[in-house]
């Protein structure tokens, strides 16, 4: 494991002291689109009931708005990326953001929450009060070991990431942050079918030709870009030892190979090895003093004003996931399910591996009605749930809903411990997510999924919850991740992290109140794959 580097020495915040959360976007060549105004959020406002906005930081290359913000239940401070619009467009950001907060590892950002709201979406992550390497290396290039050490912290997170069959796809100086403690944070993974772990080295054989010499070894344009590398008259880029003076053979010949398409890559597990070696003795501070205007969140931890009411339909949530990647801070490791090219925060330990690496494009299946069949307890003798409109829940449209029957409280008259419906999705596939669209808020939800053949009656299909157990059948669907208590009208509910699954079930053990009776209706179920 590489140790950070110590709060100390030299260098001060750019600009001021302003907060540069990341590069939020990659080192892109262009002018920046252009970003929403019109609408746009204001100092103050609170998301989603809970994040109150504090700051506008900047906009990244891809036109999306960085905010500071607080945690007003929590309070504590977060960062917002806002994008303009949400739907469909936001998909990409948002299903990162689900994948991303499955991980727990000190080199990676956590992400708390992905919200939806058709008009603007926004991911909800950890603050991190420091500064990106493209800043710090303004004033000059890093000592070798601090470089090193910086390297090895970033090649430490790409391997938890790399364990469970995914790739990062965005390593740049702007996504790597030292903290104001020392501790260095890798953000803003990305999904791109290019994306691959040999790319990833490779970008962290540039992040260490960049903190060497003040360089980025790849053309880039834009205000905020490193200076391209230094090269001879035929174009070849120079080795760190021809740019500046005091980079170590051994150091200096490892940068080159990682840049030189022509040598192979190590695995990110053993570069942490090669790399540590340059890790001085107790460490070696990065900062030199307490000036360099670390300050901590005091607008954010102050004047915490009541969240105000939204009218803002709220489409997609998952701040339980944070529950997630706590647990697995505390106990398992690798726990990110097969998303092939997403990758960010909280990253477990690279030792450990999954069953069944998988990794490729993240694509919504579209199933058919005959694929999805209601889900009826058993212990409803005298009163079966109608399969009428059944289709309606795959047909692609929003608009078109199914709806359970009519109850008189929200445990279904106490004549079922629930209603659900089964997708059985024609072969095992490696399920990255499963998103529930709903009338109304407010109803419990829960996924199960597994791959032995349940039976299925033309109608319905008998459950049994008996002492804990999810049977359909003979089937057992386990549960998977945790229970969506008055889930929002849209949830977005991981899937199964270290295998592939046939048959998906959402089960609901509580219903909403609709105008005095309790009812759901379920308008759209997806079902994202890799």
């Amino acid at each position: 494991m590489c140790e950070p580097p110590t709060r100390g020495a030299s260098r001060a915040r750019p600009e001021g002291g302003r907060v540069t959360q990341n590069g939020e976007g990659q080192e892109a060549s262009g002018a920046a689109p252009q970003v929403l105004t019109f609408g746009a959020p204001a100092v103050g406002e609170v998301l989603a009931e809970r994040y109150q906005l504090e700051e506008h930081i900047n906009n990244d290359s891809l036109g999306r708005q960085m905010w500071r913000g607080v945690d007003v239940i929590l309070r504590r401070p977060v960062a917002v990326v806002l994008r303009y619009p949400g739907g469909e467009s936001a998909s990409e950001m948002l299903s990162a953001a689900v994948a991303a907060s499955r991980i727990v590892h000190p080199h990676l950002v956590g992400v708390y929450d992905a919200i939806d709201e058709d008009d603007r979406a926004y991911v909800v992550r950890e603050w991190v009060d420091g500064s990106a390497l493209r800043d710090l290396v303004t004033d000059g290039p890093l000592d070798p070991d601090r470089a090193a050490t910086i390297a090895c912290a970033v090649a430490d997170a790409i391997a938890a990431i790399h364990a469970t069959g995914m790739a990062h796809g965005n390593i740049h100086p702007g996504t790597v942050l030292i903290a104001g403690d020392g501790r260095v944070v890798l953000t803003d993974a990305r999904a791109d079918e290019a994306t691959t772990p040999e790319a990833d080295l490779r970008a962290i054989g540039a992040l260490l030709y960049c903190a060497l010499t003040g360089h980025w070894p790849h053309a880039e344009a834009g205000p905020t870009s490193v200076p391209d590398g230094v090269r001879d008259s035929g174009g070849n880029l120079a080795a760190p030892r021809q740019v500046r003076g005091g980079v170590p053979s051994y150091l200096d010949e490892l940068t080159t190979n990682l840049l030189n398409p022509a040598q192979p890559v190590p695995s990110a597990e053993a570069l942490v090895g090669e790399l540590s070696r340059f890790e001085p003795a107790g460490g070696h501070p990065l900062f030199a003093n307490d000036e360099s205007g670390f300050h901590g969140f005091e607008s954010a931890a102050t004047a915490i004003v009541p969240p105000r009411s939204s009218s803002r339909k709220m489409v997609v949530g998952v701040a339980g996931l944070v529950v997630i990647a706590i647990a697995g801070v505390f106990g398992t490791t690798q726990v990110l399910s097969k998303h092939g090219q997403q990758g960010s925060p909280n990253g477990s330990q690279s030792s450990a591996s999954p069953s069944k690496a998988h990794k490729g494009p993240i694509t919504d299946l579209k199933l058919s009605p005959d694929q999805v069949h209601i889900l009826d307890d058993s212990n409803a003798r005298q009163h079966n749930e109608r399969d009428t409109g059944i289709g309606k829940i795959v047909d692609g449209d929003a608009a078109t809903t199914w709806h359970t029957d009519q109850y008189n409280s929200s445990d279904f008259g106490k004549l079922r411990s629930g209603i659900g419906v089964l997708v059985d999705l024609g072969a095992e596939k490696h399920v990255v997510s499963v998103k529930v669209q709903s009338s109304t808020p407010g109803a419990t939800l829960e996924l199960h999924a597994g791959s032995t053949t349940p039976t299925i009656a033309n109608t319905y299909t008998l459950v049994t919850t008996d002492n804990g157990t999810f049977k359909i059948g003979d089937a057992d669907l386990p549960l998977v991740g945790e229970v969506n208590q008055d889930a929002r009208s849209t949830v977005v509910l991981p899937g199964p992290p270290d295998k592939a699954v046939r048959y998906l079930a959402v089960w609901i053990t509580k219903l909403p109140e609709v105008s005095g009776y309790y009812q759901e209706g379920i308008q759209e179920v997806t079902v994202s794959v890799q």
